[in-house]
């Protein structure tokens, strides 16, 4: 089965900070492996902060918009009515935040079973879509 990529993944594969070395290598190493699914709404989360003027080491828009396109060979979940009436019912049944429901919904409607997070509760089964901090 396939494995589903948050935002903070690909923010950690261009980071040049000296302290999160380990965390970029991580990523990248999961970056390696085809057989990954992304979002257009990570796709957008990664543009949006990756270019952020206030960001440190912030990306030019061209280098943003050629990551993302190298990142097309992966599957992309779009964002669907699906997407968004299954992330309502995940909201209800856990009371996270919408735009993590959001990324949870993506994973489990293109069918992953993992999704690799540093932002969510590392461990946690989720409508057969269980959780993990690549980053522990």
């Amino acid at each position: 089965m396939p494995s589903f990529l948050d935002t903070n993944v690909l923010l950690y594969s261009i980071s040049t900070a000296a302290d999160e070395a380990p965390k970029r290598n991580r990523a990248i190493e999961l970056l390696d492996d085809d057989d990954r699914v992304l979002s257009v709404q990570v796709l957008q989360e990664f543009y949006v902060q990756a270019t952020r003027a206030s960001r440190a080491g912030a990306l030019p828009h061209h280098t943003a918009a050629s990551l993302i396109g190298a990142w097309g060979r992966f599957r992309i979940q779009d964002n669907t009515l699906a997407v968004l009436n299954a992330a309502l019912d995940v909201r209800e049944k856990t009371g996270f935040s919408f735009w993590d429901c959001s990324i949870i919904a993506a994973a489990e409607i293109a069918g992953c079973d993992k999704l690799y997070s540093e932002d969510l509760s590392d461990g946690r089964q989720i409508n057969g879509v269980i959780v993990i901090n690549p980053f522990r």
